[in-house]
């Protein structure tokens, strides 16, 4: 395949033409190997031209187009990626796919954000062959939780929760365990493409996928396998464990405290993994996120 963009110009102006402009942003979320190398090449021989381009796309509000506008970022060796994500903290636009995929190149600027796409893509796609119209939420999820659980394999790892591995969403694809908030993240992204309402919700350290819609409201327990329970259920579940939960509890998390919790878990990890520069820079974020959203109420 040939693309052709016309003649590279030694600025950056060669990517303000609109029609210039629609042709790469069209071309952007292509998946044909030789269209990815088409846009690499030329995207190479403009240089660091590209980057303002490229990374005003990845934090624009495409979420599809920004990941991978990223991943040309990273592909280029443009972006530094812990410098990407304190500016997705600073900017307020905060969208649960984006952060975590984000978060995760802050460990691994090489990660495939396509691949990551594409297992969650592939997850879904199963769900909808399961599907039995009409379904209620109740029952999409139960067939969720089969494909997540028990055909993927995803499950909890309780036996090393120390473990960094465990809070990075390509990490946890790649292994198909994780701790308890990244299998809710992962619940939540697959559902996302099936066009289900459900909501994070954090009890302390305990983590839930709640449904709120309607008479019929429930927590999935992704660290149980999926386990569907009402909320006298996850109150009795608690309380057995010496917490104290009130009914305010059960409130969703905005994505801002999910990402945030992410950090402060990854800084814990990383502490407890005897990787005190990486516990430093996540519980920097952590302190960016606070900032950020003290700024925002004044």
């Amino acid at each position: 395949m040939n693309l052709q963009f016309g003649s590279v110009e030694t600025t950056s102006s060669a990517l303000l033409g609109a029609a210039r402009r629609e042709a790469l942003l069209s071309l952007l979320d292509d998946r044909s190997a030789a269209v990815r190398q088409a846009l690499l090449a030329y995207f190479a021989e403009l240089g660091p031209h590209a980057a303002p381009f490229l990374r005003e796309v990845a934090h624009g509000r495409n979420r599809v187009l920004g990941r991978h506008a990223a991943w040309y970022l990273g592909e280029l060796k443009f972006s530094d990626p812990i410098a990407e994500f304190s500016s997705f903290i600073r900017s307020l636009n905060y969208e649960l796919e984006t952060g975590a995929l984000l978060l995760a190149r802050t460990i691994t600027p090489q990660l495939d954000v396509g691949r990551c796409c594409y297992a969650l893509d592939s997850m879904a796609t199963r769900c909808r062959e399961l599907f039995a119209e009409p379904s209620s939420v109740r029952e999409k999820c139960r067939v969720l939780n089969r494909v997540l659980f028990h055909e993927w394999g995803f499950r909890g790892n309780a036996e090393h929760s120390t473990d960094a591995r465990n809070s990075l969403l390509d990490q946890v694809i790649n292994r198909r365990k994780g701790s308890p908030l990244a299998l809710v993240i992962i619940y939540l992204l697959t559902a996302e493409r099936l066009g289900l309402d459900l909501e994070p919700v954090g009890l302390g350290g305990n983590f839930y996928v709640g449904s709120y819609g309607g008479d019929d409201i429930f927590f999935v327990d992704v660290f149980d396998q999926g386990v569907l329970r009402d909320a006298p259920e996850v109150f009795h579940l608690l309380q057995s464990k010496q917490l104290h939960p009130k009914p305010s509890d059960l409130a969703p998390m905005p994505v801002r405290e999910v990402l945030t919790r992410n950090c402060r878990q990854l800084a814990s990890q990383c502490a407890a993994g005897s990787e005190p520069d990486r516990s430093k820079m996540f519980a920097g974020f952590v302190e960016e996120f606070e900032a950020a959203y003290t700024r925002n109420l004044t």
